[in-house]
């Protein structure tokens, strides 16, 4: 467990915290770890009935930490790239698999800005209210990368293939209220209201009859064809990794320039 994921059971609902404000809770390997770990213990221990993730700070998440997608892209795989036997554990993985065959009903609270995989985890939850200040980003592209979280599936399920392809393609920001009309996000309120009313839909989740909970859920969702997409775009997304394309997007992120991406080849 890292100190920057903090666990809380109260009443029957687990608080997953994300907690690295100072790094705007870019996520770690760490950090997926023990968010994994989180959502597997709710899945199984018959004394939760709800999970519920938020952030402190003033934003859900900056998505994974961009230093160790460079490094990567750079050639160094040790923090779980393929290719490197004594490579760390991929917990991103592992966290994504256990949102994808969760059976417990999970709350999203987010405030600000949600981007890359702060955004994609939204798509597993099962009531996610926002902040009237939130922001949804998905700058996949922008980063020469691929979408990933079975997103590439179930962004256009939820929203069509022509918003979800704005969202992917361009990596502009979508307003709280935009998320909401569209079905990415159930309603707003206030900022200040945000873990008050979180905490209470958990708490009338967590007072419904379990069992019939998760057999709906279990109807409601295919999980191994999300599974199976999320392989799909883990392969992809391993490759664009090494792409020149790639090494041009991480290199300009550290060098505070506009990446040229118009005289690579297309790969």
């Amino acid at each position: 467990m890292t100190p920057e994921i903090q666990v809380e059971l109260a009443d029957g609902v687990l608080i997953a915290t994300m907690s690295r404000p100072d790094k705007k809770n870019a996520l770690t390997n760490a950090m997926y770890g023990a968010l994994a770990d989180a959502v597997a213990r709710a899945n199984d221990d018959d004394a939760i009935r709800v999970l519920l993730i938020q952030a402190d700070g003033d934003l859900f998440t900056a998505g994974n930490d961009v230093s160790e997608f460079a490094a990567q892209a750079m050639g160094n795989r040790g923090n779980g790239g393929n290719g490197d036997k004594g490579a760390e554990e991929r917990h991103v993985l592992r966290f994504l698999r256990a949102l994808a065959t969760a059976t417990v009903p999970i709350v999203a609270a987010v405030q600000g800005k949600a981007v890359g995989v702060g955004t994609t985890m939204l798509l597993h939850c099962d009531y996610v209210l926002l902040a009237d200040d939130a922001q949804l980003i998905t700058p996949f592209v922008n980063l020469a990368l691929v979408p990933e979280a079975a997103s590439s599936y179930l962004l256009p399920l939820c929203i069509g293939h022509t918003r979800a392809f704005e969202m992917f393609a361009l990596g502009d920001p979508v307003p709280a209220d935009s998320a909401v009309a569209w079905g990415i996000a159930n309603r707003t309120v206030p900022l200040a209201e945000l873990r008050t009313e979180a905490r209470r839909i958990a708490g009338k989740l967590a007072a419904r009859p379990t069992g019939s909970l998760t057999a709906m859920k279990r109807l409601m969702r295919d999980a191994e064809k999300l599974v199976t997409q999320m392989d799909s775009e883990s392969a992809i997304f391993v490759e664009r990794l090494a792409s020149a394309e790639a090494k041009e997007a991480f290199t300009a992120f550290a060098q505070k320039r506009a990446p040229d991406f118009t005289k690579l080849a297309r790969q």
